[in-house]
């Protein structure tokens, strides 16, 4: 639970403890769902029992009759079976036909007041289960609840990080397009028609003709800040041609020199995209900034269907996210897709970021059209 291990890893390990503290032959966990059936999640047996290994439980099961999940759905209520001759269903037939039990013993998994499901042991031996068995068995279930509980809250924060981050991608794609399809074309269509007027300037009206160049020159002069800005909002290069283009972009703007080591290998998706393209930026930014390096190195490579990306730089060191570096927003985008950030940045040796995104289940980018640039 403290180190957040999957799902599967923990009702595994709790399974299996169960059924070897209790001193079970076999031992499970299963999860009621929504269609009045109930699936089992995780499964355990006793050295000797099928060679340790539990017997493969088909499902999901119907909840009928007369055994433990059933009855645990009805009453909410730990059950106890110590004999199952007569007892009706399919799950009861199965347990005692097919795995040999005689007796059972099944505690509810309450997750903030619902019922999520039910972890339950089974016996071979004629002799009922203790009589403190129940008690020792909803201890394990609150603390399966307990996983659960923050398991689900883990997965409702990252959900709400991601529908976070989209919203502000997309807010950046809008204001990147107005301003493109907008503002820069009018001025420069302004630019055009203000050059039209002076080239028809005559000659002796020299000083009409300098006012216009200067008015000219700093016309030209916005739409360079503007595009500059139009750019770091969401450049138009990192829809277009991707990740590599785009970080080559940020090296010739970079206040100081960049050395890449990219091998993306493909195109990646959109979001992983984007992330990284604003990570690396804003190192480069503190690096120029705070940092006093004298330069960075960017290296990205792809492993396993996960993304590794290590910044480093040779500057001063010291660096605490925790101070409002611009690093605490750009973790919460890189969680949000299920990845890492670390920081390692000692004094005087410089500043090392090393993220890791995995790349399955991300929507991939394709390819836009290009669209016209401003000259």
């Amino acid at each position: 639970m403290a180190r957040g291990a999957a799902a599967e890893e923990l009702f595994a390990a709790v399974t299996e403890e169960v059924g070897r503290l209790l001193g079970t032959h076999l031992a499970g966990m299963a999860r009621y769902e929504s269609d009045d059936t109930v699936t089992v999640l995780a499964t355990w047996a006793a050295e000797g029992a099928a060679e340790g290994e539990h017997p493969l439980v088909p499902g999901p099961w119907p909840l009928e009759g007369g055994d433990l999940a059933s009855t645990i759905s009805r009453t909410g209520r730990p059950v106890r079976i110590d004999n199952y001759q007569g007892v009706p269903g399919r799950i009861a037939a199965f347990v005692r036909d097919e795995l040999g039990i005689v007796s059972s013993l099944g505690s509810p998994i309450v997750v903030e007041g619902r019922l999520w499901g039910v972890l339950f042991i089974h016996s071979k031996q004629t002799q009922p289960l203790p009589p403190d068995t129940e008690s020792r068995l909803t201890g394990f279930t609150e603390l399966v609840a307990t996983a659960i509980a923050n398991a689900e809250s883990r997965a409702e924060l990252m959900a709400s990080r991601a529908r976070i981050v989209a919203a502000a991608d997309e807010t950046r794609r809008r204001i990147e397009r107005d301003l493109h399809d907008g503002i820069q074309q009018r001025l420069v269509s302004l630019g055009l028609e203000l050059r039209a007027a002076q080239a028809t300037v005559p000659a002796q009206l020299d000083e009409l003709e300098g006012v216009l160049s200067h008015a000219a020159e700093g016309l030209t002069s916005i739409l360079g800040e503007l595009r500059e800005i139009s750019h770091g909002l969401h450049p138009a290069i990192l829809s277009e041609g991707g990740l590599e283009p785009a970080l080559r972009a940020l090296r010739r703007r970079s206040a100081i020199p960049v050395e890449l080591d990219l091998h993306p290998k493909r195109r990646l998706p959109g979001r992983v995209e984007v992330a990284a393209y604003y990570v690396v930026s804003e190192a480069l930014t503190n690096a120029a900034k705070h940092a006093r390096a004298s330069v960075v190195n960017v290296e990205l490579d792809t492993h396993d269907a996960i993304l590794q990306l290590a910044i480093r730089d040779d500057g001063i060191g010291g660096a605490d996210p925790r101070q409002g570096s611009g690093l605490v927003g750009l973790s919460d985008r890189i969680e949000a897709l299920g990845g890492t950030l670390q920081v390692s940045s000692p004094a005087g040796n410089g500043t090392t970021l090393l993220i890791q995104v995995p790349l399955e289940g991300q929507q991939i980018s394709t390819r836009q059209p290009a669209r016209a640039t401003m000259s």
